[in-house]
């Protein structure tokens, strides 16, 4: 390789780019550090991108007039070009009129790659920079000129939902977008090979309990995508925690039959992965403009719309009008980060909710003779689990049956909470292991770490025990 062509075409001191003196061969190169890459955005003639991939002492450069595609499906013309200098991957400037390549050069994105196949006539590279990530490949058809396109990954497995990992409202509303908080199951949809399968919050497959959602997969017939949503029922045209119960614990037939009497919609509001693209490290903002762009809408899914360009109050204001339990706050520049509790979501709520893990029950007195009176339930801390109070109101019989079977094989003869239980509420207890998650609303937390007024809404067997942490 050599830079004899990149010299012939640029006359020293009528342009700013660089003009090194050294041949490649002379150039220093360290082996044990990794090959770099640029993107830069080219305003030309016509605006066209360069890139340029450090092989041999030079930045071997092909000119892309479409930029860099992101469709694995689509390819795109690549002009090979002179190769040029090393100091070229941090160049930004203004070419002057009347040289070679004249107009403003700006660093469209940078980082460092992975060389997996270099010949005449294909070029492979796993991209890792911050705009541009994944695998490359680059293929001659004639001459100087490639194609080049966006290598396709599979959907990567194991993923969990990212969490919202603040409260209350940002400081300022700039680089913030918001979206309405439902109140339902929380899914990752994998769709491929025209099949849909569901994952909750704990890697459970619940698949199964939704059977309308295999539809789904109908529309993208030739795309593999990772959803991110939630599964609601609606009651009154709010959603409903409540209704939603029946269809989080049924399968088969059963989940089939719940299917007409109480229908779901799967509100689909990210997306992780799309036909052979990783979109993790793909800012938010971004993300929504893909997802909208699909235009997912059918029986029993839709893309709420997220609000980019509003102010959180205006979308809080529009929750509370729709008696929904408040929004969500994403910050407009964040990736997706699976499993992760993140302060780049904020939950900003109307009422005040709270995952609980159930230690043990009280027996019930009157029309609740022989059954669960009230749930005694605490939530994890650094010292393990702490008591937070009695649950006595929100149940129906189906629900009170449903809890009875659930708590009945995990009984022990002591008290699982690492802190103290009032003498009165210890009276005539009968304690479980702490293995069931519910979910209750409640007024504000007490002096003491206690929940004032709490109401049952519902079983989270998708939740984790060892992941309910009190919410600020």
């Amino acid at each position: 390789m050599s830079l004899h062509e990149y010299r012939r075409k640029r006359r020293p001191g009528r342009t700013p780019e660089p003009m090194p003196a050294d041949d490649p061969a002379d150039t220093t190169v360290d082996p044990a550090k990794p090959p770099v890459f640029v993107v830069q955005e080219h305003h030309a003639r016509r605006l066209h991108y360069d890139l340029r991939l450090e092989r041999d002492g030079v930045l071997a450069s092909w000119a892309i007039p479409k930029g860099i595609p992101a469709d694995p499906a689509v390819n795109h013309l690549a002009i090979r070009t002179e190769d040029h200098p090393l100091a070229y991957a941090t160049f930004a400037g203004t070419i002057p009129r009347g040289e070679y390549g004249a107009g403003t050069m700006r660093i469209a994105d940078s980082g460092t790659y992975e060389c997996l196949t270099w010949t005449d006539r294909e070029v492979k590279v796993v991209l890792h920079g911050s705009r541009y990530t994944g695998g490359f490949a680059l293929f001659r058809t004639d001459d100087t000129q490639w194609m080049i396109h966006r290598e396709r990954v599979p959907p990567p497995r194991g993923l969990l939902p990212m969490l919202a990992g603040g409260t209350g409202a940002p400081a300022s509303d700039e680089g913030w977008g918001y979206e309405l908080k439902w109140d339902g199951q929380r899914a990752l949809a994998y769709v491929e090979d025209a099949r849909v399968r569901l994952v909750g919050r704990s890697a459970r497959d619940i698949t199964g309990s939704y059977p309308e959602l295999a539809a789904l997969a109908k529309e993208l017939p030739r795309r593999g995508a990772v959803l991110d949503g939630e599964i609601v029922a609606f009651s009154g045209g709010t959603p409903s925690f409540a209704a939603l119960q029946p269809r989080m614990h049924a399968t088969g037939d059963a989940a089939r039959r719940l299917a007409a009497s109480t229908p779901i919609t799967y509100l689909i509001f990210d997306i992780l992965h799309l036909d052979g693209r990783p979109l993790l490290d793909v800012p938010y903002r971004e993300r929504q403009e893909i997802l909208a762009g699909l235009e997912l809408a059918g029986p029993s899914w839709h893309t709420p719309p997220a609000f980019l360009d509003a102010t959180g109050q205006a979308v809080l204001r529009a929750a509370e009008q729709q008696g929904l339990e408040g929004i969500v706050a994403k910050r407009l520049n964040s990736g997706y980060l699976p499993g992760a509790r993140s302060p780049d979501w904020r939950k900003i709520k109307r009422l005040r909710q709270q995952e609980v893990v159930v230690g043990g029950w009280r027996p019930g007195k009157g029309v609740r003779e022989g059954r669960i009176g009230s749930l005694l339930v605490g939530v994890g801390t650094s010292d393990g689990l702490a008591y937070a109070g009695r649950v006595g109101t929100g149940f129906d019989e189906a629900t009170l049956r449903l809890l009875g079977e659930r708590l009945a094989p995990l009984a022990r003869d002591s008290s699982p909470f690492d802190t103290p239980v009032p003498a009165d509420h210890v009276r005539d207890a009968l304690w479980v292991e702490p293995e069931v998650v519910v979910q209750v609303s409640f007024d504000r937390w007490t002096r003491d770490d206690r929940l004032r007024h709490p109401v049952y809404l519902g079983l989270r067997d998708d939740i984790d025990p060892g992941d309910v942490v009190r919410e600020p």
